[in-house]
This record gives C-alpha cells, structure tokens and sequence, in this order.
C-alpha cells in the first residue's frame, strides 16, 4: 500500500530513540522528510545519521531542542515554520506514588508531556488548515484510559493527550486536517529497557523474568503478553499519518496490545 507520505513534511519530536525514533525512520522509508529532535545535538546527530546510514538519500533535518519548554519550542518552529504531518510523540515517565510527588513534578510531566504538543499543534495547524491538509498525531497511552497507580501523574498526561486530540479535531471538522491520538501499550522502548534492565540486575534474575512478572501482575489484561516492538507501534503511526487515513479523526486508536479491556 502506498501512504501518500513521499515528499511530505514531517516533524516527531522526542525521537531520538524508542518509540520517535522509530517513528521518524518508518515515515523516513515511506519517503517523508523528516525533522528529528531531542534536547542534546549529540543524540540529535547520531539518530540522524542512523537514518541516513539505513536510508540513502533520505531527507533529514537535526534540530536540538527541549520541547518541554516554549523557547524550545520557539527555536523549533523558527527553523522548520511549516510542516505536514506533527506527531507529538515527547514524553516523560516516571514510577513514584502518589503521595511523593511533588508540585514541581505534576508541572514538568505537564509542561513536557502536554504543552510541547499543544504549542507545536498551536503553531503547525493554521499551514495544515491553509493548505487543506495535514495530520496531527499524540503519541498517548493505555495509562490515558487505565490510569497506572504507580504513575498518576503519567496518566493524568496521556489522557489529556486524548482529549487535546479530540477537542482539537472538534474545532476545525472538515478543514482536511486529521488529529487523532494513539494508544500505546507496554513498549520495548529506551527507558523501558532500561527499568526491566535495572530490576533485573537488583533482583538477580533474567530481563525475561521481569517481563513475564509485568505481564502476570501490572499488566495482566494484555492479550499480546509481550512488549510491542517500537516498529510494531511505529507501523500504527505511519498509517494513521498516511492519506489513506482520511477516515480517522477524533480517534484514540489502540496500539495498546489488548491492554485496554473496555469494547468501546
């Protein structure tokens, strides 16, 4: 099936590694120019390359910037004013009960989870609007709907990721313009790897043990009983940022695993 992306625009911020990375280079092969971002230019310039490495002649632009904050987001779209497809894949996480965290946190988790994508949507959406079409991705989470205990604060983001994605798509119906939010599940994601590497070594077992006790007790409602792959969640992405996704706006679309037990 061809996407409809050669040629196209496309900004991911946070992608560098995991889950934006992998999003960045499947809209790459699809033949989308792709701006890739993160808050050192170091990390920006290896992912890069890796993309350039796998993908000869693909188009890429490196652009350091921390959009957790609005002047990283003003340097962003100073360099790179107009885009095709966003897809607001920034994102934090961090497991502390409740109890323990403080002001502070609620507003950075906030601020990097949230206000990067409303500000880059704020900025993008009017070129998209303009020129009848566009699409703007939130890279949410199971945890918007099924809000882990272990990281409220996570949570609360990704289910305003949701409802940002839906008012927003509310707001400017038949302008051309899809804006949907994507449900992810468990992902074999950078910092994921890292939290079932730690456990594994502070425990003394295999990662593999860890995986399975997760899947046995924090997640037990998935159905795939694994972690997705972040090509796997980066297949979902390119779909819905393709033209042949004109038919989904306003959606959560799962790429959740099953995780989600609720048919509606």
């Amino acid at each position: 099936m061809d996407l409809g992306l050669k040629g196209k625009l496309a900004v991911v911020s946070g992608s560098t590694a995991g889950i934006g990375f992998a999003i960045a280079n499947t809209l790459a092969r699809e033949g989308a120019r792709i701006v890739i971002n993160g808050r050192t230019a170091e990390r920006v310039k290896a992912a890069a390359e890796r993309i350039r490495m796998e993908l000869r002649g693909a188009e890429v632009t490196e652009l350091a910037a921390d959009l957790g904050t609005a002047e990283g987001v003003n340097k962003l779209t100073e360099q790179v004013p107009s885009a095709d497809v966003l897809v607001n894949n920034l994102g934090i996480f961090d497991i502390k009960p409740f109890l323990e965290i403080a002001d502070s946190e609620w507003l950075r988790f906030f601020e990097t989870n949230v206000m990067s994508g409303v500000r880059l949507t704020r900025h993008y959406l009017p070129g998209m609007l303009e020129k009848k079409w566009g699409r703007v991705i939130f890279i949410s989470s199971e945890s918007g709907q099924q809000i882990p205990s272990e990281m409220v604060h996570y949570g609360m983001t990704k289910s305003a990721q949701i409802a940002i994605a839906r008012g927003v798509a509310e707001s400017f119906a038949a302008g051309g313009v899809t804006v949907n939010s994507v449900l992810v599940g468990p992902t074999a994601s950078e910092g994921a790897g890292e939290f079932v590497q730690s456990m594994a070594l502070s425990r003394g077992v295999s990662p593999a043990q860890i995986e399975k006790e997760f899947f046995e007790t924090a997640r037990p409602s998935s159905l795939l009983k694994r972690f997705e792959t972040t090509e796997e969640v980066a297949a979902i992405v390119a779909f819905v940022a393709s033209t042949q996704s004109a038919g989904i706006t306003g959606a959560a679309v799962r790429a959740d695993g099953g995780v989600i037990r609720s048919i509606l």
